[in-house]
């Protein structure tokens, strides 16, 4: 794909705006976004409109792996991808990249609005869905939302979120949140832990040594970035209950201290090379 020149955010070749569009523009001047598209149209529609409103998109992809390996290489705030990617789903780059670059949030956006898919989506570790039938403006504003830290998710999907927070289990007891560095079996020594169980009980439970466990639980302590059993309890309360994280001030694992920049000097990636725009 031939390298784009992305049009500068502050130039004075631009028409003035009202006050409130200035304002979003320098809110936002900093906020980059990747998009991800096999549409080449669509991306320029997208990327135009973004850059209007004072995004900075430094690179988009037509593929699964261009998106993966760009997000990885600019950590960018925000993906933004189509969810019919020709070499595999939107929804399992977002997977993929709730595992690799967790900073990086999530915006699908496609033709197919059912909510099952849309709840999919947000399952998979979306922050928000939008239908490719919405205007260009409403796209602006899903993303505007999102790099705010809000969900842009329409109101009927909305709801159907609402009616299974009302069946979920009290407490939470026994999910697991989406962007989580525990293993598996750690989320089964925590469930236990949340039980009440000690280190005997839980060995016998899982059909594992007590060393095992205790080296569990160490890890368990260690990723939560807490020094007892209790606080891992309350932490994971905290982090798999919608409830309690709403009625209290929300934790969040101590595998993401910050944001993790990129290291200097490292190699562009090549799909970064292919579609990267020239600044």
């Amino acid at each position: 794909m031939a390298a784009r020149s992305p049009a500068d955010p502050g130039s004075t070749d631009r028409p003035r705006q009202g006050g409130a569009d200035e304002s979003r523009r320098r809110e936002q001047s900093r906020c980059r976004i990747v998009i991800g598209d096999s549409d080449p149209l669509a991306r320029r529609v997208i990327r135009d409109a973004l850059q209007e409103a004072g995004f900075v998109v430094p690179a988009e992809a037509s593929t699964a792996t261009e998106v993966i390996e760009l997000c990885r290489y600019y950590r960018p705030e925000l993906a933004m991808l189509e969810i019919d990617l020709p070499d595999t789903s939107g929804i399992a780059v977002t997977r993929q990249l709730t595992e690799q670059v967790p900073e990086v949030k999530v915006l699908i956006f496609s033709r197919e609005e059912a909510e099952e898919i849309q709840l999919e989506a947000l399952t998979a570790g979306a922050a928000g869905f939008v239908p490719k039938s919405a205007e260009i403006a409403g796209v602006v504003d899903a993303a505007l939302s999102v790099s705010r830290d809000e969900a842009a998710i329409p109101p009927r999907t909305t709801m159907r979120l609402i009616e299974r927070l009302r069946v979920l289990p009290e407490g939470g007891l026994g999910m697991r949140p989406v962007r989580s560095k525990l293993t598996p079996r750690e989320w089964e020594v925590l469930d236990l832990m949340s039980q009440g169980l000690d280190t005997h009980e839980m060995s016998e439970a899982l059909v594992l040594t007590e060393e095992t466990i205790y080296s569990h639980v160490k890890n368990v302590l260690r990723k939560l970035a807490v020094h007892s059993r209790r606080e891992a309890v309350e932490v994971a309360r905290m982090m798999r209950d919608p409830a309690a994280a709403l009625m209290g001030e929300p934790r969040t694992e101590g595998a993401y201290p910050g944001r993790p920049h990129s290291t200097p000097g490292s190699a562009e990636p090549r799909a970064a090379r292919g579609v990267r725009l020239r600044g």
